[in-house]
């Protein structure tokens, strides 16, 4: 049996879930109404997985996250809203340790629920057999939120209180090192670089592109499995992490050396020619594909767009196998591929499925791969 906590201040959304799980028939389901019920009953229950309501009042989503990680960790699934503040508040939950997020129903809840019942389940499992990586900076943040709120009148800190001490500028991410690996100086242009991610990625992508030189030569387009709302918070938060600029996809876009280019949501990203060249394009998500940005879809318009030779994609964590059948042949066809190793990936589903398809050139941990792949560029 999976033991999973709901923590949720909406009756309506405790029933749901409830109901949805517990039809499942290898969940036991405990609830909990507000972050302290939650702690209190994350103590006693210990569950495998949490969901949690990013918006509560008292103890809200984010600092509830910080005391789960602090006393006990276990994978927790944020549940968010699909506007620009949830968004944010969302990313940072993953950045302290979240391993994924359920966009909330909206407009007819119950309706909208029965629709994206099964995709909840599937996180939710996901989530039950993650890899947890370790939140950095936690115990100093939960310190210093502790602190302001004896000095505040009725000693409560405020919802969504972030407070973020010295040497720990972004919550739940590696500071970044001054050292940058070898710089890729005296390379040809003309190449593109690929990258699939899904659950676990914002952390993924966070440690791979903020390794890469100012000076990188080639273009870079991600495909992060998100929602359309998600997409530009984080390409604004890989922006201010990297030394290369990044943008989201929401227009055609010429791809122009040592830029980043990241899908949005809620739709399929690709490689098209123009007059004046190459852009990256978004496009209506395509029925056929399960999960947008899809991974298969960019991989197989690069393909005709560009020399195999002069591609490179990198597959990254995330369940399910979108974009192990394209990497696979673009390895067929002289290019190359870089797969995350097991031991680092949250969850192993889409690099496992590439390396199981024999179309991965290297199989790297998470912090080798962006050695790996300036070690491929020609």
């Amino acid at each position: 049996m999976i033991r999973l906590l709901v923590v949720d201040d909406s009756a309506l959304m405790r029933r749901l879930l409830g109901g949805l799980f517990a039809a499942e028939g290898d969940f036991e389901v405990a609830f909990a109404r507000d972050g302290r019920e939650a702690l209190a009953a994350h103590a006693r229950f210990r569950p495998d997985v949490v969901t949690l309501d990013v918006a509560m009042p008292g103890l809200d989503g984010l600092a509830c996250l910080d005391g789960i990680m602090l006393e006990r960790p276990c994978a927790v699934v944020m549940l968010s809203g699909l506007t620009a503040a949830g968004a944010e508040v969302t990313l940072d939950a993953l950045e302290r340790g979240a391993v994924d997020f359920i966009a909330k129903p909206s407009g007819a809840v119950s309706l909208d629920f029965d629709r994206i019942g099964p995709a909840i389940v599937q996180k939710v499992r996901a989530a039950a057999g993650a890899r947890l990586r370790p939140a950095l900076g936690l115990g100093a943040r939960v310190r210093a939120r502790t602190s302001l709120a004896r000095h505040r009148p009725g000693g409560e800190p405020r919802p969504g209180e972030n407070p973020r001490p010295g040497g720990d500028p972004r919550p739940g991410v590696e500071p970044r090192s001054h050292a940058q690996p070898q710089r890729a100086g005296g390379v040809r242009p003309g190449g593109l670089v690929l990258v699939g991610t899904s659950t676990g990625g914002p952390r993924a992508l966070d440690a791979l592109l903020s390794r890469l030189p100012a000076d990188f030569p080639w273009p870079v387009i991600v495909a992060q499995h998100m929602p359309g709302s998600f997409t530009g918070p984080l390409a604004r938060r890989l922006d201010g992490l990297c030394a290369l600029g990044v943008e989201e996809v929401g227009r055609p876009l010429p791809l122009a050396p040592g830029r980043i280019y990241v899908g949005r949501g809620d739709a399929d990203v690709i490689v098209a020619r123009r007059p004046a060249g190459l852009v990256a394009a978004p496009i209506p998500a395509h029925p056929d594909h399960l999960w947008h940005p899809s991974v298969d879809r960019l991989v197989d318009s690069a393909l005709d767009h560009v020399d195999p030779a002069r591609l490179i994609g990198i597959l990254m964590t995330g369940m399910g196998r979108d974009g192990a059948r394209a990497m696979t042949a673009l390895r067929a066809r002289g290019g190359r591929t870089i797969a995350e190793s097991e031991e680092t990936a949250a969850v192993w589903g889409m690099p496992g499925e590439l390396v199981r398809a024999g179309g991965a050139d290297v199989v790297a941990p998470l912090d080798a791969i962006a050695d790996s792949l300036l070690g491929m560029l020609p």
